[in-house]
């Protein structure tokens, strides 16, 4: 539970922080990354629980990677993240889930995760923001990648990438579960204004 505290306090301070960098005020964020102001104020006080869809939706509208809203500093030349020390950020009602492992650091970041889809489980994307480029990489099993309503089978030792500003979804396939390691190539700079 103080993990959980933690963690969402670290995700307050460093929304607040990148709204304030960006120069937006609470509504205008709210408005941008469709997000309740309610929920926005809620989370700036490390109350609530946000979910993945709308730490995405803050992350693309501030320019920013979703573990940069929820990572603190770090020192460390290399970072070693061990899979089972990061908790799922999206678990379906089947065992699939998704890890956001890191993301590295500069002016155009790239985030890392580790999903496990179970056969016939989906998670649909709203459209990122322009300029995020997905990359993903079956490690096992098979999965169908729909990208605004064309659907792109994939197997294990097969690699797709598209861009992220289109609707997209991730959806498991076959009898075993799919394993892929997925990238998140994110633009450099702040978010345009919408």
């Amino acid at each position: 539970m103080a993990e959980t505290a933690a963690a969402l306090r670290t995700v307050a301070y460093n929304v607040r922080a990148a709204r304030l960098r960006a120069g937006l005020s609470l509504e205008e964020l709210s408005r941008r990354a469709q997000v309740s102001k309610g929920a926005l104020v809620g989370l700036e006080k490390a109350q609530g629980n946000p979910n993945l869809a709308t730490l995405v939706r803050l992350a693309d509208t501030l320019g920013i990677s979703v573990s940069a809203l929820m990572q603190g500093t770090t020192e460390a030349r290399v970072r070693v993240v061990t899979e089972d020390a990061v908790a799922p950020l999206w678990t379906g009602e089947r065992g699939s889930e998704a890890r956001l492992m890191l993301t590295t650091s500069g002016p155009a970041p790239v985030e890392v995760w580790r999903w496990r889809l179970a056969p016939g489980e989906e998670y649909p994307s709203h459209p990122h923001q322009a300029g995020v480029v997905e990359t993903v990489s079956v490690t096992a099993g098979r999965m169908t990648l729909v990208v605004d309503g064309t659907e792109h089978p994939l197997a294990a030792g097969q690699t797709a990438t598209f861009d992220g500003d289109a609707p997209h979804t991730y959806r498991g396939e076959g009898t075993e579960p799919c394993r892929l390691i997925m990238t998140v190539h994110l633009p450099p700079g702040p978010a345009s204004a919408n």
